[in-house]
C-alpha cells in the first residue's frame, strides 16, 4: 500500500523509529483497521527539531492513505502534531507517566467510582462549556461500563471567556465540601441540564441556587461559602493545575492519556479506556 522508504530520508539522528513506532502504537493501536509507516525522520533548521512523515491507511484499503506530520522537540519527550492539530503532546514510548503521576497526587475533585487510582479517568471542565455538557453525559455510560475506574471531576473555569464558571465550580466545591459527593453530582448534573441559565446575570445566580437546592444544600449556606477565601482558594488551584499541565478544556485524561478539546463520541472513548488498561496491565 505504502511506497518503500528513502534512507536518504532519515537524515536527523533522534528519534529512532522504534521510538516513533512505539508512539504511534501507543496513540493508534486501539484501532485495529489503522496501519502506518514512517517515511521520513529529517532534520529541520530549528536546532534539535526533528520532522517525521507518517504515512497513514487501514487495512481494507477503503480509506484514502494519509500523510502525519510529527515535529518532534529537542528534549526529545515532546512533539507537535502538526496535521492533526498545534498542541504540544507528549513523546516517548510511555507518553502519559508524567500526567498520570501529577494528576494521580493532585487531581483532587470530588471522584466516584473505584478507590483504586490503577484505571483514572479525570474530566477536567467548565460548566459553561457546551462541549464538556456532552463529556459528561457520555461519562455516566463509562461509570457503569468501567466499574474499577476511579473518576475524578475536576472543575477547571475558563474565567477569561465565561464569566460565572468559577461561581459555578465554587458553588460545586461547598456542595461536595457541606453534603458529599453523592450530592456534588446532583448538583453538577442540574447545573448542565440548565446551563444556559450561565449565559446571563440576571438567571446565573438563580440556576446556581437551584442546582444546590436539587443537590440536598439550603442555597444560603451554598452562596455564603462559595464566597468564602477558601472556597476561593480551591477554585484557583483546580485552574492552576490545568494551567502547569498546559491543559486545555474540556480534556479527558485516561491514565495519563489526554483527549483536549472536543468530544469523543462514546463508542470510541470505550475502545480507547480498555486499550490504555490493557497497556497498563489493569484487570476489569
Amino acid at each position: 500500500m505504502f511506497p518503500k522508504p528513502d534512507p536518504a530520508n532519515f537524515t536527523a539522528p533522534a528519534p529512532t523509529t522504534e521510538t516513533i513506532d512505539a508512539f504511534l502504537k501507543d496513540l493508534w493501536g486501539y484501532d485495529e483497521n489503522r496501519i502506518w509507516q514512517i517515511q521520513a525522520v529529517l532534520k529541520t533548521r530549528a536546532e534539535g527539531v526533528s520532522k517525521v512523515i507518517v504515512f497513514v491507511g487501514d487495512k481494507s484499503g477503503n480509506e484514502q492513505p494519509g500523510v502525519i506530520e510529527l515535529f518532534v522537540m529537542p528534549d526529545g519527550k515532546h512533539v507537535l502534531l502538526a496535521s492533526l492539530g498545534s498542541d504540544l503532546a507528549d513523546f516517548g514510548k510511555d507518553p502519559h507517566t508524567e500526567v498520570r503521576n501529577i494528576l494521580r497526587q493532585y487531581a483532587d475533585g470530588p471522584s466516584q467510582g473505584a478507590e483504586s487510582k490503577n484505571l483514572e479517568i479525570v474530566e477536567l471542565v467548565d460548566y459553561q462549556c457546551p462541549f464538556c455538557k456532552l463529556q459528561h453525559a457520555d461519562l455516566k455510560k463509562m461509570l457503569a461500563d468501567f466499574p474499577n475506574a476511579h473518576y475524578v471531576f475536576q472543575p477547571v473555569p475558563l474565567t477569561y471567556i465565561h464569566a460565572y464558571s468559577a461561581l459555578a465550580a465554587a458553588y460545586g466545591y461547598c456542595v461536595a465540601k457541606e453534603a458529599g459527593s453523592d450530592a456534588f453530582f446532583r448538583y453538577t448534573d442540574a447545573v448542565f441540564e440548565d446551563q444556559e441559565g450561565l449565559n446571563s446575570s440576571a438567571t446565573a445566580v438563580k440556576t446556581l441556587d437551584d442546582a444546590a437546592s436539587k443537590a440536598g444544600l439550603d442555597p444560603a449556606l451554598a452562596s455564603a461559602c462559595a464566597a468564602s477565601p477558601e472556597a476561593k482558594a480551591k477554585v484557583e488551584a483546580w485552574g492552576k493545575l490545568a494551567q502547569d499541565l498546559a491543559i486545555h478544556i474540556p480534556t479527558l485524561s485516561i491514565n495519563g492519556r489526554l483527549f483536549p478539546e472536543g468530544h469523543v463520541p462514546y463508542e470510541t472513548l470505550k475502545r480507547i479506556i480498555e486499550y490504555q488498561a490493557k497497556l497498563d496491565g489493569v484487570v476489569k
